[in-house]
Formats: structure tokens, C-alpha cells, sequence
């Protein structure tokens, strides 16, 4: 941090601290307070130290030490109180300005290009300088910015000249620590009126009149010398009261501080003394507005003023230390306590420094005798007369000025600097300067600019330069306004450039299609539009345009060819309209006919019939034609209901009647109808509801009866209405379509009739898009709870419900979220589970939960997955009780994933063919059989059986002996083993098939394997055993696909494979589709 910021920070107030970070770039503002406080305690400390009384105004902190400072300031009686720039700098710049604020601040403007804008503003103390910036930047004066200050400092201005698009933005004017800013806006340049026309640069100012300005400068003034006249009177009473010395030196350095802050003098605004420290109680006479310095021009006069606190004191006027005498140069005049000086002409010898004495006071001021580029008065007014020349001519320009040698001199066309050329030669002397442009053309026109500048300033002139020609030709394509057997009326358009002088007139040719000649038809006036009546029906022409000004002819316009209209009857109008109806009129209004005939419509013809009758009459006679689109009908009679039509008439005649209007009742207007009754929904769902209200009250003299109804509706976040119905509806409901699902809604309903509609009666609630609330219900007619699945076969599970609003449904499988490998499908009233190839680990217990806004509602179904049994495994035999047998047999390797799997005993006796069952649905692995015979063979077999069916046989060892004849020994040989297993094979192949659009298709064959083969069903070489469309089972090797609507999709080759260790088999088919 510099030493500017801290001393910004030191001497500023609390609200103008985060104002000074933000201009010095700083952003922590808490860590700067805290330093600013260790700061502040620092140069108590320090003024202590120095001998400095410290004051409790943090903005008053002057010491003894700062007071030596302004040396010079205030001496004894010496006389010698001049203050320099060296001397004045007591305190940072910051608390010079600190009092200095706006009275005016800049004010917006709106200016358009190649126009100036001016900003302006009135401080509350003088000050010789701001700063303007503009979009950021610190502007200086030149030639595209001019930065002046009035002769009292207190009105800054900043002149920005030839605005552009690029000079739009924020402006700002700083002084001190204030500032105020305003918007440039630049709006596009207007269009001129002719082509080569251009306007002169005009100044844009801000709101307020000069003289305003001015005024608020001047009271400001007074204010500010009653300030310091208040501040000096209190000096003067403490002086009076015989304070002690330091303390009267204190006091006297804090006013002169408060006199510089009111008055903003400084070194150019010359120093205004008193005689301070001088032990006399009396200050005497002193100064309360000191001079100021003062540029002047060379040979006009410039004036010197100060005041003095007394009337009767008188002084004398110094330069350059020696004294001033009245003559011819010079006035002296004192007016009361006001002290002037005029130098009538000035020259360079008067420049110097200029001095008044009085009673031992002085002030000085410096004059500078500057001598600016000037125009002669007289010459500028002859330049800036707009200069017209005709083309081909030579364009003149000469101007005198006065002026410091040396002086640049430039002319600009348009913004552009001209230079010597063959056309452009210009002369430039010490006196004078011309500018010549020979034969000069029409692009030539516009504006003219002389720019002199020397190094005391520049000036500017502008005119204006009109070069006529002959106009350019007139502007097509022509329009063709009217086309009739007897006439072709046509339009065109003004030439573009007239060449710097009024079309006076414009000449016509017309020409035959088909003739070589052109038939001069005259002049006609400065209107472009022409009637031609002498044509021939059906023929074409073409027509040459030639505009005439005062400077000549353009070159001629050829038209396109146009033809005259045949016998072209117009369409018919619009149907009549009734606008209003009374006992004794009717109001009808009606539109154009579609199609005109190519002729303007002359007029129309009205006829009315009244109901129940065949004879129309006319309304207005073939000679008494309406000529606008709107008639009163007023022969009518009260109480009677009529109808009307119209035709249009052209200049071929009457063209078709239009279609007749609706019937209307010669009566006087009815009176609105009240609100609507009683209304309400009846019905709702996602896309539509149903309202029904009851018809308003008919109050003779208040409301009559409702014609009809609109209904209107409007979504919950939009704040316009949108009728449903275009025309009024008879009845008392209608059917709101086309809604938005779960949307909410607004609905009114407005009653009318012919004396207008009702006021609109609205429901109380929104409605809400959707049905009636309905608790989940389950539809099935015949709802399994439990199902089982081969192993390899889908596992489909369809549940219908009704439910509203739209549910949410979740399946689960033994309490938990089912797995990803299942297939979910979801629809308005139904939801369905599909395992497409089902593993005895898919066995459980589904759950579907149906869940909406009314409740919900739950349903569960066992699934068990499983095949055929396995066999048990060995079987013995036991006797445990005589007459008995005790079975047991190893269980069956599915006992454990099967907790439904039971076994069979059988048993077969040798005196029987036949083998019986004993005992089923065992749980165990034993069974006793009771009544064994003695001296038979038995033999038992155990069967695995679950609910796909039963397992293969385990055999027992035979028990028991038969008695043997001693006739007969049978040796029952032992039986081979025998290998079943084989490749699959097709037994019954697929059949060709050929199925109506729409209807279902049956497929089945045969298969056969051992082990059992894997199925696989294919479309077109794709696998369709996942596809939910279609229904696939295999049972006990019969296979079967069902496609429930066939459509062109289905059409193709379907074939099946069958796989097994031991090989595969494969049959196809083609499906055909019928339309």
C-alpha cells in the first residue's frame, strides 16, 4: 500500500472507506480497518510527540507543525502576502476536495450519429479542473473531446463531437472523491429526405436550459461567500475575546483550511490574505474574493475582480510591479467593496502578472494573452450558405481567419480529409484559404468542413454543397391498380435520386403488344399513378415512364406488359353479418368478394326475404348503389324475422349473390344473461373431463335468456384463457379433450345470447387431469396361487387390476425385489412376469403390490420349478416282526431341492402277474408290508414321484422262497441290459402354414431323445425362446409355439432344434400371411 491510499484512508469519512479499497484495488476491507486503527494510534502517538494539539473532528486535525507550512500565508504587516503553488500544500488532495460535491449531476442523453452530445454539471465549490472519463478511460481535450469550465469554476462541461455507435457507454465526471455518471445512448441516423441531402451536425444536451445552469452557479456563489463571510466573523470574535497567541494561530490555520475547502483557491485562482498574526485585536480590511487568472483572446477585453470587506478602502492596480493608470488600454472601477479592472484590447504586452493593493493586502492573478484561430465574422456567415451548382460545374469555397502563425489548415467531404487532385485543388495562405472542386458530379453533394488549429486552440466551419443533375428514371415494377374492359389504372414508384430538384412532371409513351410504335400520350402532374381509358378489352400494352425536373429528363421506365380486362363478373361477397338489431333497423355489415372480376367493385346490392317466404326484394335500387361494406336496413317491421344477401357490382355488371345471412328478429337488443347455475364436474380422466350446469334465471329488465354457452379453460400456471368452443353450445355440459395427464386445471363457463354474455362463473378448485380415485382391484376371473414349471420352460405370470390414478406396481420373490434376469411389462390394467427359461432356483413364492393414492392391494402365487425324479438309490429288505417286511431305500438325489417329492412302494407277489401298490406319498425312506406269506417270492420296486411326475424304478432283492415241485426246475435266465439312450429325432415334423392378419397361429411337432433334448425355437435364424410375443411349452416331447396376432412382422422361416449329448435334429417351416 502506497502512502496516497493511507492518507485517502486517514482523512476520509467511515462511509467513503470501501469506496477508496475499491479504486486502489484492495479487497480484504477487514484486514485494512484493523491496520487503519494501529495506524491511527501511530500518529496520535507521533503528534504528541511533535508538540500537536489534537482535535476530536477527525477531518480537523491540523497541529503547529502543519501551520508552518503555509509560510507566506499569513505574515505580519509586511504587505508581502503572495502564496505560491510551492507554499499551498498543506493537506492531501483528498481532503482539499473533501467538501466539494455535485449540485448537478450529468443526465443521460440520447443523441443520434454524426450528431454531438453534451454533458454538464454544477459543483457545489469551485475547482479549476475535473477529470471526464469515458467507458473507463481518462479523457483529454482535443479534437474529438472538448473539456471547458466556466469563468467561476463551479459549470464543467464535456463536448463529445460527431457521436458514433462506438461512443455509446458510461461517462463519468470526477472531482475529488466524487463523482456522478450518466448513459451516452446513439441511436441510428435519421434518413434523409432525398438522396444528396445531407443534415447539419446538431448538438445534444442534456435536460435543463443554459440559463438554469447558470442560475444554480450563481446561488451556489452567493452561498459560498456567506460561508467564509460567517467563517472570517468568527476569527474576528476570537481575536476580539484576546485568546493567547498559539491558540489564535491554531484557530486561524483551521478557517483558511475551511476558507480554501468553500472557495477553492489555488494557485490560478490567485490568494487572497489577511493579516492574521498580527497582535492587533482588529484584522482590519481584508479580501473576500481574491483574483483569478484569466486567459484572453487577442483584441477582445477581459475583466479583473476582487472584493474587499470594506467599502471605503481603496487600492491600486500592479503589473509586472508597476503600477496601473487609467487610458486607453485600461479601466479602473470600484463599485462599493467590488474592485475591477478591464483591459479594453488586449495584446501580448499586457500578458503578466496583475496585482491589487489595498490597506496593506494584496492578490495577484495571472493574465495570458492567447490569440486562437478565428473566422471573419463576415466571411463565416457568407460560407456556411449552402452553395448549389449544376453537374459538371465547379464548386468554390474561401474563407478568412485570423490567428498565431503558424496555422494548420484542412478541409473535409463527409468526414473525409481532401487532398490535391485533378477535381480537388486547395489554396492555403496566412490570411485565407479556398477550396475549388471542378466539375463536380451528383456523388459530390453533401457536407463541406474547414478545420484551422494553432497552438492556442482550433476551430471548425461547416457548409453545404448541392450538385444538380437530371433526375434518375422512375422506379418499377409498376403496379397494376385496375384492369377493366374500358380502363388500366397502374402505380409506380418516385425515382430514386431526383437530382436535387422536384419532379415537376412525368411524360407517358404506350405501346401496343405487338406494334413497333409508341404513342406519345402526354405529360401528366407529379403524381405517380396513371388512368388510361382508351383501351381496347383484352388487349396488352406496355408503357415508357420518363420523370421532368427543372434540370431535365431521366431516362425512361419500360413497364411490363398489362391487359385490359374482359367482361369479368366479381365473386360473391361474404355472407351478411348482423352487427345490431332494433324494432325499426337492422345493422348489417358483410365482406369483399374473394375475387374482384380484375375491375374495381363500383359497388353493392342488398335483398331481403322474410321467413317462410320465396320472394326476395331489393333494398336499395340498381341506381342508389351502397358504396361502403355495412348498411341499415330500415324497412323492416317489428317482430319479424329476415334474412339477407348481397352482390357486388363492377364495370361488367352484377356479379353472384352471396349466401344468406343468419335469420334476425326486428326487435331491440336484449340484455346480457346472468351466471351460469350449479356448476360442476361430472367426470374426469387423464385427457378429458365432463362439466354440467344449470341455465341461468331470465329477470325481465336485468337478464334475458341464455342462447348458448362457452366454456373455458386454463392450465393452473398460465394467466390466459382458452375458449374450447368457437361457436356457443346449446346444451348444459360439454366435454373439455385434449388435457394434459396429472395436469391441473381452471374451468369457467360464460353464458350469451344476443344482447352480449354473462359474467363468467368459475369453479371453486382446479381440477386435477386424471380419473376418480379407485382402489387397486384385481380383475383375473380364475387367479392361480399355485403353478409349477418344468425346468427349461417359461414361466408366465399375468395379473389384470383396475386402478386410479395410474398405480405403481412392484413384484417381488420371497419378500425381495425379484432379479434382473426377469421380465417385467407393464401396461394401463395389466402387469406380467416372465422367466423365459425357468431353473429349479426361480421356485418361491411371487408377490405383486399394486399401490396408488386410494390404497393398495397385494397377491401371491407359489411357483415350483422342478422335473422328473430322480430314482431312489438301493433298497433293502428286513424282518422285523414274522409276517412283515420293513422296506428301506437311500432317498432320491432330489429329495433336498424338493421338499413336495414322496415315493411309492409296490410290491409283486409270485403267485400274481401283477405288481400292487402297497403304500404312497411317503415322506420317509421305510415302509413295512404286512401279510407276507410264507414259502412265496416277493419282489418290491420304489418309485420317486413329485408333481411333474415319477421316477424310474428301484428294485428290491427278492425275499422269501418258493416251495419247490421236485417234477419241474425252472432256471429263470438273468436279464440283459439294454442301452435306451439315442440322438433326438423328429417324429412329427413342422406342417406349412398359412394364417389370416390378425388371427392366432398354432405350430406343434414331435420330438423324441434319450437323454431328453434341449428345444430351441427359431424365426429367421433369430431366438424367439425369450421373446415374450410368443408362447412356447414342451411336454412330454410335443413341442408348441402360439403367436397370439399374427401380423407381416410374423411372416418368415421357423425352425427347431432339438440338442442332447448324443446329437441334434432340426425341422423348419414357412409362415405365410394372409391380408
Amino acid at each position: 500500500m502506497n502512502e496516497k491510499f493511507w492518507d485517502a484512508m486517514l482523512n476520509a469519512d467511515r462511509k467513503d472507506y470501501e469506496r477508496i479499497c475499491t479504486e486502489f484495488g484492495v479487497s480484504d476491507l477487514n484486514l485494512i480497518l484493523k491496520k487503519l486503527e494501529e495506524k491511527k494510534k501511530e500518529r496520535m502517538l507521533n503528534k504528541n510527540k511533535n508538540g500537536e494539539i489534537p482535535y476530536e473532528d477527525e477531518k480537523e486535525k491540523f497541529s503547529l507543525g502543519r501551520m508552518k507550512d503555509f509560510k507566506g500565508q499569513m505574515q505580519n504587516d509586511t504587505g508581502e502576502n503572495r502564496v505560491d503553488e510551492e507554499e499551498v500544500n498543506p493537506l492531501p488532495a483528498e481532503f482539499k476536495l473533501s467538501k466539494v460535491d455535485f449540485v448537478i449531476k450529468i443526465q443521460e442523453i440520447k443523441a443520434h450519429e454524426r450528431e454531438d452530445a453534451l454533458f454538464e454539471c454544477v459543483l457545489t465549490h469551485p475547482l479549476p479542473k475535473i477529470t471526464w472519463m469515458g467507458k473507463g478511460n481518462v479523457l483529454e481535450d482535443g479534437e474529438k473531446y472538448t473539456i471547458s469550465v466556466s469563468e467561476h469554476k463551479l459549470i464543467h462541461r464535456l463536448l463529445i463531437k460527431n457521436c458514433q455507435q462506438l461512443d455509446k457507454g458510461i461517462y463519468s465526471a470526477v472531482a475529488g472523491i466524487t463523482s456522478c455518471s450518466a448513459w451516452l445512448v446513439v441511436g441510428a441516423e435519421n434518413e434523409s429526405t432525398s438522396a444528396g441531402k445531407k443534415k447539419s451536425r446538431k448538438t445534444t444536451v442534456t435536460g435543463g436550459a443554459q440559463a438554469d445552469l447558470e442560475k444554480v452557479a450563481r446561488e451556489q456563489q452567493i452561498k459560498n461567500r456567506e460561508e467564509m463571510e460567517k467563517i472570517l466573523a468568527a476569527v474576528k470574535v476570537k481575536h476580539e475575546a484576546g485568546q493567547r497567541k498559539e491558540e489564535n494561530t491554531l484557530i486561524t490555520g483551521e478557517k483558511i483550511a475551511e476558507i480554501n475547502a468553500v472557495t477553492g483557491l489555488s494557485k490560478n485562482a490567485g490568494a487572497v490574505e489577511d493579516d492574521l498574526h498580527t497582535s492587533k485585536p482588529n484584522p482590519g480590511v481584508h479580501f473576500i474574493c481574491g483574483l483569478s487568472d484569466v486567459n484572453a483572446i487577442i483584441n477582445e477585453s477581459v475583466e479583473l475582480t476582487c472584493k474587499l470587506s470594506s467599502e471605503e478602502c481603496n487600492g491600486m492596480w500592479f503589473r509586472d510591479g508597476k503600477k496601473i493608470l487609467p487610458d486607453d488600454n485600461f479601466i479602473i472601477t470600484k463599485d462599493g467593496a467590488i474592485h475591477n479592472l478591464v483591459i479594453i484590447k488586449c495584446k501580448e504586452e499586457h500578458c503578466g502578472k496583475y496585482r491589487f493593493e489595498a490597506d496593506g493586502r494584496k492578490t495577484e492573478a495571472m493574465v495570458n494573452v492567447q490569440d486562437p484561430p478565428r473566422f471573419d465574422p463576415q466571411y463565416l456567415t457568407s460560407f456556411t450558405e449552402p452553395v448549389t451548382v449544376k453537374v459538371g460545374h465547379n464548386g468554390i469555397f474561401k474563407l478568412c481567419f485570423v490567428g498565431h502563425k503558424p496555422i494548420k489548415i484542412q478541409w473535409y467531404r463527409e468526414g473525409e480529409e481532401l487532398q490535391d487532385s485533378n477535381n480537388t485543388k486547395i489554396e492555403k495562405s496566412e490570411s485565407h484559404s479556398r477550396l475549388l472542386l471542378t466539375r463536380c458530379q451528383r456523388k459530390d453533394t453533401g457536407e463541406i468542413k474547414i478545420k484551422i488549429k494553432n497552438e492556442h486552440g482550433f476551430t471548425e466551419a461547416i457548409s453545404q454543397l448541392t450538385v444538380l443533375d437530371k433526375p434518375t428514371p422512375p422506379l418499377g415494377p409498376a403496379e397494376v391498380t385496375e384492369s377493366s374492359p374500358t380502363c388500366i389504372e397502374f402505380r409506380w414508384r418516385p425515382p430514386k435520386d431526383d437530382g436535387g430538384s422536384p419532379v415537376i412532371n412525368y411524360t407517358m409513351e404506350r405501346q401496343q403488344v405487338g406494334r413497333n410504335t409508341w404513342k406519345k400520350l402526354g405529360e401528366i402532374p407529379a403524381v405517380p399513378c396513371y388512368h388510361d381509358t382508351d383501351v381496347d378489352p383484352g388487349r396488352k400494352y406496355c408503357y415508357r415512364i420518363r420523370a421532368v425536373t427543372a434540370e431535365g429528363t431521366s431516362e425512361a421506365m419500360e413497364t411490363d406488359e398489362m391487359q385490359a380486362g374482359t367482361l369479368a363478373f366479381p365473386g360473391p361477397p361474404g355472407p351478411p353479418q348482423v352487427v345490431s338489431a332494433y324494432e325499426n333497423c337492422i345493422n348489417l355489415s358483410w365482406a369483399s368478394p374473394g375475387h374482384t372480376g380484375g375491375s374495381r367493385i363500383l359497388g353493392y346490392i342488398l335483398e331481403k326475404r322474410k321467413k317462410g317466404s320465396n320472394l326476395w326484394t331489393v333494398v336499395n335500387a340498381m341506381d342508389e348503389l351502397i358504396k361502403e361494406k355495412k348498411y341499415a336496413v330500415k324497412d323492416v317491421v317489428a317482430g319479424m324475422e329476415y334474412e339477407f344477401r348481397v352482390t357486388a357490382i363492377n364495370l361488367s355488371g352484377a356479379g353472384e349473390f352471396s349466401n344468406p345471412s343468419e335469420f334476425v328478429i326486428a326487435r331491440d337488443p336484449k340484455k346480457p344473461p346472468g351466471k351460469v347455475i350449479s356448476l360442476k364436474v361430472t367426470e374426469t380422466s387423464y385427457n378429458h373431463l365432463v362439466l354440467t350446469w344449470t341455465k341461468p334465471e331470465e329477470k325481465p329488465d336485468v337478464q334475458d335468456e341464455a342462447k348458448g354457452y362457452f366454456v373455458e379453460v386454463r392450465q393452473a400456471d398460465c394467466i390466459e384463457w382458452t375458449r374450447c368452443n368457437s361457436s356457443p353450445i346449446i346444451t348444459t355440459s360439454f366435454s373439455v379433450k385434449g388435457l394434459k395427464s396429472m395436469n391441473m386445471y381452471w374451468v369457467r363457463v360464460i353464458a350469451t345470447n344476443d344482447g352480449g354474455e354473462s359474467g363468467p362463473e368459475e369453479l371453486d378448485k382446479y381440477v386435477l387431469a386424471m380419473p376418480s380415485p379407485v382402489r387397486p382391484k384385481f380383475t383375473n376371473h380364475r387367479m392361480k396361487s399355485f403353478m409349477v414349471v418344468r425346468a427349461g420352460n417359461s414361466v408366465r405370470i399375468r395379473i389384470n387390476f383396475e386402478a386410479s390414478p395410474r398405480p405403481s406396481i412392484m413384484w417381488l420373490k420371497d419378500n425381495v425385489p425379484v432379479a434382473r434376469r426377469v421380465t417385467i411389462s407393464n401396461s394401463d390394467g395389466s402387469s406380467q412376469l416372465l422367466i423365459p427359461s425357468s431353473e429349479r432356483s426361480d421356485s418361491g413364492i411371487y408377490s405383486i403390490l399394486v399401490k396408488n393414492l386410494a390404497g393398495q392391494e397385494t397377491f401371491s402365487t407359489e411357483v415350483r420349478v422342478t422335473d422328473d425324479p430322480k430314482p431312489p438309490g438301493p433298497v433293502d429288505l428286513e424282518e422285523n416282526v414274522p409276517g412283515t417286511v420293513t422296506v428301506m431305500w437311500e432317498p432320491s438325489p432330489d429329495e433336498k431341492r424338493d421338499d413336495r417329492l414322496h415315493y411309492m412302494v409296490s410290491k409283486l407277489d409270485s403267485t400274481k402277474c401283477t405288481w400292487s401298490t402297497v403304500a404312497d406319498r411317503l415322506f420317509n425312506n421305510k415302509c413295512t408290508v404286512c401279510n407276507i406269506m410264507h414259502g412265496r417270492e416277493y419282489h418290491f420296486r420304489v418309485y420317486a414321484k413329485n408333481d411333474m411326475g415319477i421316477s424310474a424304478p428301484s428294485e428290491s432283492p427278492t425275499w422269501g422262497t418258493e416251495k419247490k415241485k421236485k417234477k419241474f426246475v425252472a432256471n429263470v435266465a438273468t436279464g440283459k441290459d439294454w442301452d435306451l439312450r439315442c440322438a433326438p429325432t423328429f417324429i412329427v415334423p413342422l406342417k406349412l402354414h398359412t394364417a389370416p392378419k390378425g388371427y392366432e397361429c398354432y405350430m406343434s411337432c414331435a420330438v423324441q431323445g434319450n437323454p431328453k433334448p434341449r428345444i430351441t425355437w427359431y424365426r429367421n435364424h433369430i431366438s424367439l425362446n425369450t421373446d415374450t410375443n410368443y408362447y412356447i411349452s414342451n411336454t412330454c416331447g410335443v413341442c408348441t409355439m402360439l403367436i397370439l396376432h399374427v401380423g407381416p412382422k410374423d411372416m418368415g422361416e421357423y425352425s427347431i432344434m432339438a440338442e442332447n449329448a448324443l446329437g441334434r435334429a432340426e425341422c423348419s417351416t414357412v409362415l405365410t400371411i394372409k391380408e
